[in-house]
């Protein structure tokens, strides 16, 4: 299709995957990172733009995580912590030639659709700048903008609110009462953290429950036995790996946490060794949804109610693309629909990587996504017809709302299932555009005649 060059967005794991995909099909690639760092958000800095911190590890195993084309080193942990991946991400940067690409300090201001191509207003060194590429890939992360809680909780309160994204060492916590709300990753290690320092035990408060995953389950860990599961239909795995978490460690509310809202590998589950640990000595203490804030208390909606020092929001984050108009992104970018969870149904030269909430690891997603991206833009790979993609688009997402309900569907991905997928989908759109070359050379001849 003729498309040499290439903007991506954003210099952690997914754009670099993607940069690294463009390059080995000799595409003209600049990747744009307003920060200074490779690695995203497993890149640590001093001004808070990035939500790691310093007990932040990999909540699922290296094997599973690993890009394919750049293994991790066997000696590390099963888990390694976020400064190895960070150090990891730059080493495949530097090792397939896309450091070099990156223009650090770069912010995308504006994205433009023209007659010629896409404009791209950035500011570089202090300057704005308009610069023309023949395709955008997008691939800034979606754990920048804190969400808070909405409708905010009734009341006031009269201490510290932070957002998990600002948190970095326990050490805010020494001699405070704590409360974290939340039932992810990031609520977990906080709790975890925090509990060693604080005045009194961890509270941990959320409205929903959900299934909490060692990292090893029967001397493994404990993905590596969800994905030997992983070609059985998702209701029959679920089946089996809540039986078999139910054996290991027991339910939830075993340790006073609220019921799961969903199955196991319908929600995300939470992976973590440390809080059943904290849960059983005591030292964090379960307690339900908040009812209202009350100067420096906070109410649960059992009636009970505990003085706090420090709230911690646990909440998550908003998908954000401030460079592209609405006319893009809808009035909710969690809810765009992309062909394959990259292609922009409007404009393809538009493609999206990393914007999926994943069942497993993020890394070999966002690899196969970038292949997927460099193949198209190579001109090897051919799309189906713009109402075959929609029809996909919409089959893909009632199975989402099926499994997931109604709770980011447009993003959802099962990763054992995906990343088996999309390079069938490279190769049946390798075999669609040498049909389209076939065609197009019938054509030329007969014209001729």
């Amino acid at each position: 299709m003729g498309a040499t060059r290439v903007a991506v967005i954003g210099a952690g794991a997914a754009g670099l995957a993607t940069a690294k995909a463009l390059l080995d099909e000799d595409l003209d690639v600049t990747v744009l990172e307003r920060g200074e760092r490779l690695g995203g958000l497993w890149a640590p800095d001093d001004e808070g733009a990035t939500p790691a911190y310093g007990s932040l590890h990999l909540n699922t195993s290296k094997g599973r995580t690993e890009f394919a084309d750049f293994p991790m080193p066997a000696r590390w942990p099963d888990f390694p912590s976020a400064a190895l991946i960070g150090g990891y991400l730059a080493a495949y940067a530097d090792a397939f030639g896309v450091t070099e690409r990156v223009r650090f300090g770069a912010e995308a201001g504006a994205v433009r659709r023209c007659d010629t191509g896409w404009e791209m207003t950035t500011r570089y060194g202090g300057k704005p700048a308009a610069e023309m590429y023949d395709a955008v890939v997008v691939a800034n992360g979606h754990n920048r903008e804190p969400k808070w809680p909405a409708p905010a909780y009734p009341g006031a309160f009269d201490g510290v609110q932070m957002h998990a994204h600002d948190y970095r060492s326990a050490e805010m916590f020494a001699g405070r009462r704590v409360l974290v709300v939340g039932m992810g990753n990031s609520a977990m290690d906080i709790a975890v953290d925090a509990s060693y320092v604080s005045s009194g035990p961890v509270l941990l408060s959320a409205r929903h429950g959900t299934h909490i995953v060692p990292k090893y389950l029967f001397g493994r860990p404990a993905d590596a036995t969800g994905g030997a599961l992983a070609m059985l239909p998702w209701r029959i795995r679920q089946k089996v790996a809540e039986s078999v978490l139910r054996l290991a460690v027991g339910t939830p509310e075993r340790y006073g946490l609220p019921r799961p809202a969903g199955g196991l590998f319908q929600n995300h589950p939470t992976v973590s060794d440390t809080i059943l640990h904290r849960l059983t000595h005591g030292e964090v203490v379960a307690r339900p949804a908040i009812e209202r804030l009350d100067g420096g208390r906070v109410v649960f909606t059992d009636g009970s109610a505990e003085d706090v020092d420090v709230i911690v929001w646990a909440t998550g984050y908003h998908v954000t693309m401030p460079f592209l108009d609405r006319a893009w992104t809808g009035d909710d970018p969690e809810e765009l629909p992309l062909y394959q969870r990259v292609f922009h149904l409007d404009d393809p030269t538009l493609s999206f990587v990393g914007l999926m909430q994943s069942t497993g690891a993020a890394l070999p997603v966002v690899e196969v996504q970038g292949r997927l991206v460099a193949a198209y833009l190579s001109g090897r790979y051919a799309l189906p017809s713009t109402a075959e993609q929609r029809t996909a688009v919409e089959r893909a997402r009632a199975a989402a709302v099926g499994r997931w309900g109604e709770r980011r569907p447009m993003m959802r991905i099962d990763f054992d299932r995906y990343v088996t997928a999309l390079p069938r989908e490279i190769r049946a759109g390798v075999r669609r555009a040498a049909r389209g070359a076939t065609l197009h050379s019938s054509t030329m001849k007969a014209d001729v005649s």
